[in-house]
C-alpha cells in the first residue's frame, strides 16, 4: 500500500473531522475531544484500508469519505468501549458505576 504526502493530509483532516463525529454519535466514551480525535484518525485509516477490501463504496468527495472515516471511528470507539467494560480480574462485563452501550 502507498500512500502519498497528499493522501495522508487527506486522511489526518478527514480523520480529525470524522472523530469529532464519532464522539457526537458515541457519547460517554470518556476519552475526551483529544483522545476522539486520535480515534478519528485510526478509524480514517481503517475504513481506508478495509472499505476497498470488502468492496464497500460510498462514493467519492470529502463527504463520502468523512463518513467512512466516521463509521471507522464509531466501530472502535465501540471496540474501546467494549474492551473498557471487561474488569482486569473476573472478566465480568461492565462495572459499578459503568455505563453501558448498548
Amino acid at each position: 500500500m502507498n500512500i502519498s504526502g497528499e493522501t495522508l493530509l487527506v486522511i489526518l483532516v478527514v480523520g480529525i473531522a470524522a472523530g469529532w463525529l464519532a464522539g457526537q454519535i458515541v457519547q460517554g466514551t470518556g476519552l475526551g475531544l483529544v483522545g476522539d480525535l486520535v480515534v478519528g484518525i485510526a478509524g480514517a485509516f481503517i475504513a481506508s484500508w478495509i472499505f476497498p477490501q470488502l468492496g464497500i463504496h460510498l462514493g467519492s468527495g470529502i463527504v463520502s469519505e468523512i463518513v467512512a472515516a466516521a463509521i471507522g471511528a464509531v466501530l472502535l470507539l465501540m471496540l474501546i468501549r467494549l474492551l473498557q467494560g471487561r474488569s482486569r480480574w473476573g472478566g465480568s462485563w461492565g462495572g459499578a458505576g459503568r455505563r453501558r452501550w448498548w
